[in-house]
């Protein structure tokens, strides 16, 4: 059962929404090549923000991930798309299905 997450919450600039989900799109493919990155999922808000949900078996996956190149390619665009920085929530899982 992965432990690990991170939850971090997106606002879009006024008319950049195509390009986030874009952005997030992409951001699924590179996922697929972490092998500590368990689960990946791009959220649709209905307050028009967006999300990224991970999930990881353990602190070492969940540290690659923070240092791999998803987060580098968000960090690269987020003053071009987003209205605020993003915010990372590290969060544990206590219970699953």
């Amino acid at each position: 059962m992965a432990k690990y997450s991170l939850y971090v919450p997106l606002k879009p600039k006024p008319g950049k929404e195509a390009e986030v989900e874009a952005f997030l799109k992409q951001g699924a493919e590179m996922a697929k090549k972490e092998p500590g990155t368990i689960a990946w999922f791009a959220l649709k808000e209905d307050d028009g923000r967006y999300a990224i949900f991970d999930t990881f078996d353990d602190e070492a996956g969940r540290e690659a991930h923070l240092s791999g190149e998803i987060a580098k390619a968000l960090m690269a665009k987020a003053d071009e798309l987003l209205a605020e920085p993003p915010q990372i929530h590290k969060i544990g899982i206590i219970a699953n299905k």
